[in-house]
């Protein structure tokens, strides 16, 4: 096998142990809360009815009661949370929102071809209605509508660039722009940038934990009831009564309907049990950089960018100046389990560092202030599922495997649709009507995930060069790439 990038252009062990010498294990996003921003609402105790029960304190459940109460005013909605609005992926992923829905063009032209272009159209409709409905409610969430670029940083990703462009033109679709070696670097001083495509309006990006705040706060004002610290253990669904009831620790709430917003965490639906697995993701964040380091590194029009291997990176600069740099490992652990301990992967932080080094060799000196990770779900289809079951009354949405800040919002639109019987355009895509393959059991799941990963390593070091093992899951439509 060949080299890549980061191999071949390594900065020294004594450049990445600086650079992480005094980095807080801290999400950076959480912290760079102001105080009395993000309220703590009360645990539930006692039992109370409602007209919609959301279980899950994330985008797609605070996305959920937002719209429900847009959509019926007068409805009584609850939304009950195991821990803190935001504590889990919400708050952690790198705020890159995003208005594809299938993870990318070339994931959903593989799955639902004849309907590409109405998710395209539905991704991009979703994405002016959170800039929307930011505007609207005056959301301080640092919303900045860059746009973002995918960057080639192998000669080989460079035709794909190319290739990907042609396509776009021929479609008639004059979003993307096509950048070469020296257009790139003049977006982006990056020597290892080879050529970039801009996609000037299919992207934004934001502060992941202001949007928590931002959504909890505008929910509140809408009327719906929010406990933390409230974790459901078990979905009732007596036949007789049609209504759900979710007991909790301290309590219960009998609703007429429930939404199940839970992603990376086990399914309180016994189906949904082998549907999705949490994959863990890491990302680092530096000190801010000063004047004359931005001038070193250009980026005037700040968009966010991530590179074209399967083990790829996303980079983007935050309100105050700072660089996060994520992706690459991405580790699952045998049996599915979330656990707070495998955060703690000092192998990853250290190949992020040295990788941003040999992205920004410039930036040699720089120091990172926070380090951190977080489970994300995976599903087989590697973007959203939706459903509903117990007789109409329970909806859920899951698998939104790292792109869901925006695709979350749309997850809520399409339960809402569900529960409520609206046959529209989006109850009526294939993707919403047929659910992805699910993950096979123990050890087999993990045999399988963990030869996928190597053979996506293998790929990367031999000039994308997919081997039998990745022709044989693109063939059966369980295909990945970035």
């Amino acid at each position: 096998m060949g080299t890549t990038v980061y191999e071949r252009l390594r900065p020294t062990a004594t450049a990445v142990a600086h650079s992480l010498a005094d980095t807080a294990r801290a999400v950076f996003w959480l912290d760079d809360l102001p105080a009395g921003v993000l309220a703590h609402p009360p645990r539930l105790n006692g039992s109370i009815a409602a007209d919609l029960a959301i279980v899950g304190g994330g985008y797609t459940g605070l996305w959920t009661a937002v719209l429900a109460k847009q959509r019926n005013p007068g409805a009584r909605v609850v939304l009950l949370e195991g821990q803190t609005l935001g504590w889990a992926a919400s708050g952690r992923n790198g705020g890159f929102c995003e208005a594809s829905l299938t993870h990318g063009r070339a994931n959903g032209e593989a799955r639902w071809p004849d309907e590409l272009e109405l998710l395209e159209r539905l991704g991009r409709e979703n994405l002016d209605a959170i800039e929307r409905t930011v505007a609207e409610f005056g959301m301080d969430v640092d919303f900045e509508r860059t746009g973002s670029l995918a960057v080639a940083v192998e000669p080989h990703q460079v035709a794909w660039l190319r290739d990907e462009a042609a396509a776009a033109t021929a479609r008639g679709d004059d979003s993307l722009r096509l950048l070469d070696r020296e257009q790139a670097q003049a977006e982006i001083a990056s020597p290892i940038l080879l050529g970039a495509l801009w996609d000037t309006r299919g992207s934004a990006i934001l502060h992941p934990a202001k949007l928590v705040a931002e959504l909890a706060r505008v929910a509140e004002d809408l009327g719906v009831e929010i406990h933390e610290r409230t974790p459901v253990r078990a979905v009732d669904t007596p036949g007789s009564t049609g209504a759900v009831g979710l007991v909790t620790d301290g309590g219960t709430v009998l609703a007429k309907h429930a939404v199940l917003a839970t992603n990376a965490f086990p399914s309180l639906l016994k189906r949904n049990r082998t549907m999705t697995v949490p994959v863990y993701d890491y990302a680092l964040m530096t000190e801010p950089l000063d004047a004359a380091q931005l001038a070193d590194i250009g980026w005037a029009n700040r968009q966010g960018f991530s590179d074209l291997a399967n083990q790829f990176h996303y980079v983007r600069m935050t309100r105050d100046g700072r660089i996060l740099f994520g992706g690459y490992d991405a580790v699952y652990h045998y049996g599915g389990r979330v656990r707070s301990v495998y955060e703690d992967r000092d192998e990853s932080y250290e190949r992020l560092a040295s990788h941003f080094l040999t992205t920004f060799p410039q930036l040699e000196g720089i120091r990172f202030t926070h380090r951190w990770a977080g489970a994300i779900d995976t599903c087989t289809r590697f973007c959203a599922f939706f459903g509903i079951a117990r007789d109409q009354r329970v909806a859920y949405a899951a698998g939104f495997t790292g792109l869901g800040v925006a695709a979350t919002r749309f997850a809520g639109e399409v339960m809402l649709d569900l529960l409520e019987g609206r046959d529209n355009e989006r109850t009526n895509l294939e993707m919403v009507r047929k659910r992805p393959m699910p993950f096979p059991p123990e050890p087999l799941a993990s045999a399988g995930i963990q030869a996928a990963r190597r053979s996506l390593d293998r790929a990367d070091h031999s000039g994308g060069r997919r081997d039998l093992i990745l022709k044989s899951l693109d063939a059966v439509g369980l295909g990945f790439d970035s």
